[in-house]
């Protein structure tokens, strides 16, 4: 049996192998970060706020994908990235694709069992320009193996902030390719 390290390196090479050239230089730190002995002991370092009592762990997974940004203005009528939703794949520690999530936030397992998080908790990325890392209370709407899912923890993100180009016309559509680790709890 492969180490888990093995398959988290694999994921995150198909990850990168995928990344449009603009995006390669920041995406490359992560990527050398997520791959490094620091990353295998990630779990060490969860902020306590992002831990509910009473929790034991369901499934843990390796996502990658982009947060999806659209361009709208403000109150002040400035044109900025606003966030619309996440697209990403979430592999078990084999490399095997098991959940694809989405808006709502939302995961769908590959039994069509379904959940819809609700943020409680976050706290700051330890990896610089990054997404936090959060913990979302969740509900199921498909029954199967989702369904004793209670909470999901995103952890140790890299990347997925606003895109660096400008943003220059409303409705204009970006997306940021991130990097985490998804815990399932029940």
């Amino acid at each position: 049996m492969l180490p888990r390290a093995y398959h988290a390196f694999n994921a995150v090479r198909r990850f990168c192998a995928g990344l449009q050239r603009q995006s390669v230089v920041r995406a490359v730190a992560g990527c050398v970060a997520l791959t490094s002995p620091f990353a295998a002991n990630a779990a060490d370092a969860t902020p306590p706020s992002l831990v509910p009592p009473g929790t034991e762990p369901f499934v843990v997974t390796t996502a990658t994908g982009v947060q999806v940004y659209a361009c709208e203005f403000d109150s002040a009528h400035r044109l900025g990235w606003v966030f619309q939703r996440p697209k990403a794949t979430l592999y078990d520690s084999a490399g095997q694709a098991i959940i694809q999530h989405d808006a709502g936030p939302s995961w769908q397992a590959t039994d069509g069992s379904r959940i819809v998080g609700r943020m409680i908790a976050q706290a700051p990325a330890r990896s610089p320009n990054s997404i936090p890392q959060l913990l979302l209370e969740t509900h199921s709407t498909a029954e199967g193996s989702l369904s004793v899912v209670r909470f999901v923890q995103r952890l140790d993100t890299v990347g997925g902030t606003p895109p660096s180009d400008t943003c220059s016309q409303e409705h204009q559509v970006g997306s940021s390719p991130y990097f985490a680790r998804y815990l399932f709890l029940k």
